[in-house]
């Protein structure tokens, strides 16, 4: 984690996990069980155990292999909320949110690029692990306390949210590997970064 990342994060800690759990508890509650509410919340939980399995993987290769299921259910989230949900918070009157939204999940993946290519047996991809962990966990956090319920009540077409959201999430459950991803490792494969 570079300086700047420490300073930042010493100014503005992160929210507790207290505060997340219940930013995601009010946000089921606004959901009805089926809509895109729903669906985007069933993909954070996703992502979070997707973060937890990186978390404690053990060695180069379980790293790499939890990295890529990572960076497939971040991505294709990231790509349905792109296309579908951030574009109706902005022609719903939340602009600036909107902006953010896609300023965050950028500086996401550039940093999910870096992470590929730090060897994943130094300590080094660990520290970068949690410096995106804890960037994607407020991002979630803010779309679950406010951007998303927001949406949620001011957005005119809830039907039309949830069938795009939902045709879009699922080029995410597709059993396709993404663009450079390798689904299993064989007994001759190098460990290395992804690259």
């Amino acid at each position: 984690m570079s300086l700047i990342d420490k300073a930042l994060g010493a100014i503005t800690p992160p929210e507790s996990e207290e505060a997340r759990a219940e930013a995601t508890r009010k946000a089921r509650a606004a959901s009805d069980g089926a809509d895109w509410l729903a669906l985007a919340l069933e993909h954070h939980d996703a992502i979070r155990a997707a973060f937890d399995a990186c978390r404690h993987a053990q060695g180069a290769r379980a790293r790499i292999e939890a990295l890529h299921a990572l960076a497939r259910v971040l991505n294709g989230h990231a790509y349905a909320e792109e296309v579908v949900l951030y574009p109706a918070m902005a022609k719903a009157g939340e602009k600036g949110h909107a902006g953010m939204a896609y300023s965050e999940q950028t500086t996401a993946k550039m940093q999910m690029a870096e992470l590929e290519r730090i060897d994943p047996a130094d300590e080094a991809w660990a520290d970068k692990l949690e410096h995106i962990r804890g960037a994607v966990l407020h991002h979630v956090y803010e779309e679950e306390k406010i951007w998303f319920p927001e949406l949620k009540a001011d957005y005119d077409d809830q039907a039309f949210l949830t069938r795009r959201f939902r045709e879009e999430a699922e080029r995410l459950l597709r059993d396709e590997p993404m663009a450079g991803e390798s689904r299993s490792f064989g007994a001759d494969d190098q460990i290395r970064p992804l690259a």
